[in-house]
């Protein structure tokens, strides 16, 4: 079963339990695919579907900094809640340890030796990882290694 199909099937199910937070949540992913299947006249897969869902999650959560030091706890709740919706259909993620040998054997396989090579690491290691782990963490994992600490 695709994510697309499993997220269809959520949304009925959601439908069907009169559940308006998680279907609210389904009805803006399935917009955003729609959007972007339109915009390229392509299907997505499920790489693609991923990368929508990465950035959705990354959308909420520069929101709820946003939210966080404007003091308000009704927004921050909602967006956490929908990152929880969209962290569903998102692949099991890679640990910190699995990260590290991913980045070791790019270094390996780039030269990449040192601060200066973050750059030629980082394009291989973002199409390795995508959707496997969190981007932000696998960069500054990157840089530590590349600087040896």
């Amino acid at each position: 079963m695709t994510i697309k199909d499993r997220i269809q099937d959520d949304m009925k199910a959601a439908m069907r339990a009169k559940d308006a937070p998680l279907l609210g949540t389904i009805r803006l992913l399935m917009a955003a695919m729609k959007q972007k299947e339109v915009d390229e006249r392509i299907d997505l897969d499920d790489a693609a579907i991923v990368a929508i869902i990465d950035k959705m999650i990354k959308q909420r959560r520069d929101a709820i900094a946003q939210f966080t030091t404007a003091g308000r706890q009704d927004l921050v709740d909602k967006e956490t809640a929908e990152i929880g919706v969209l962290e569903r259909y998102l692949p099991q993620r890679l640990d910190a340890d699995a990260i590290d040998a991913e980045i070791r054997t790019l270094m390996a396989q780039t030269g990449a030796k040192g601060p200066q090579d973050l750059g030629k690491l980082m394009g291989p290691l973002k199409a390795q990882l995508a959707g496997r782990a969190d981007m932000a963490l696998a960069a500054a994992r990157a840089k530590a290694l590349l600087s040896g600490t």
